[in-house]
């Protein structure tokens, strides 16, 4: 561990629920230090019996659609419940610098301020998918640390954004009315996988607008099967400035958790969810291993030009580089 630092100091943090001890938690896992990660791993096994009691809502949509003044004002009805909260924001990372603003905190003010509250926004980085590389193991530290909810945002819509539907029971799509035609916004692949779709800032004059993308988006939703969950998907408009329809995507919720769970789909999501972190994380500890030896560092950058100047396919590449790391591994 860090100097000073152990690993009853962070198992016995996060389970206590330490705010500060669960913010360094997470900066452990999210670091790519081999030391960090080895540590990181420990403590997650440490806490994994502790895991899985939340109700995990992925959160997503187009941008403009207000997503972090929408979870602010779904967080701050829940808290009202009773419940503790905690909100995974990913922030993007610049391509170029691969920095990234953070500013989710700022925009939940006051829902940061609320002792039942736990905001940590997060660089995109390099991942896909919407949400962070770690966004999985600060989820079940999160648990642990005695959360009821735990939300996703992630850093926008498209048809790339969908790993967080991996990761999450409940995937809820934010969409805006009035912003031209709305049908010609919907893709199929996201709509699929949505357990409702909130149209957002239906208030004032685009409360009109706002109903009339409520029948659209029903009516689409009807062309698709039947999700394996069994769930049907509905449409709710709200609008966070005034509240109306917060209270009603919260009943859904818990609908969707209970008819889910009597039937036995959750359980199962959750374990199917595992299955694919674990060959995410496989994957994830072959490219890493496969960079640590020379020879083939060297040979990826020699097979890249070969590519670069049309000598050689990117399938033929690809293999050449497995049968070299094949060799590298062999090697006493």
């Amino acid at each position: 561990m860090k100097p000073g630092f152990s690993l009853s100091y962070y198992v016995d943090g996060v389970l206590s629920g330490n705010r500060v001890v669960l913010g360094q938690a997470i900066t452990l896992v999210e670091s790519f230090l081999p030391k960090d990660q080895e540590n990181a791993g420990a403590v997650l096994e440490k806490i994994l019996p502790d895991t899985g009691k939340s109700i995990r809502v992925g959160v997503t949509g187009v941008p403009g659609v207000g997503k972090s003044t929408f979870i602010e004002a779904l967080g701050l009805y829940v808290v009202r419940q009773e419940k503790k909260i905690a909100v995974l924001s990913i922030d993007p990372s610049s391509p170029l610098t691969k920095g990234s603003i953070l500013g989710d905190k700022t925009r939940m003010e006051e829902l940061s301020k609320n002792p039942n509250a736990f905001i940590r926004p997060t660089a995109s980085g390099l991942a896909i998918g919407g949400v962070a590389n770690h966004t999985r193991e600060a989820m079940l530290l999160c648990e642990a640390a005695g959360f009821d909810v735990i939300f996703v945002e992630t850093v926008g819509v498209g048809q790339s954004e969908v790993s967080v539907k991996k990761m999450v029971d409940f995937f809820l799509l934010l969409m805006l009315a009035g912003a031209g035609d709305e049908l010609q916004g919907i893709k199929k692949g996201i709509m699929e996988m949505a357990d409702a779709i909130a149209i957002t800032k239906a208030d004032g004059d685009n409360i009109k607008k706002a109903s009339e993308a409520q029948a659209d988006y029903q009516h689409a939703l009807h062309l698709f099967s039947t999700p394996d969950s069994g769930w049907k998907p509905k449409v709710l408009t709200t609008s966070a400035l005034s509240g109306d329809g917060i209270d009603k995507i919260w009943k859904v919720i818990q609908q969707y958790r209970d008819q889910t769970e009597k039937s036995g789909y959750f359980d199962q999501n959750r374990s199917d969810q595992n299955i694919a972190w674990f060959h995410d994380c496989f994957d994830q500890l072959v490219r890493a291993d496969l960079s640590q030896h020379q020879s083939v560092r060297s040979n990826l950058i020699s097979l890249e030009e070969e590519i670069r100047q049309s000598k050689l396919s990117a399938r033929s590449a690809a293999q050449q580089l497995l049968d070299r790391y094949h060799q590298a591994i062999q090697k006493p």
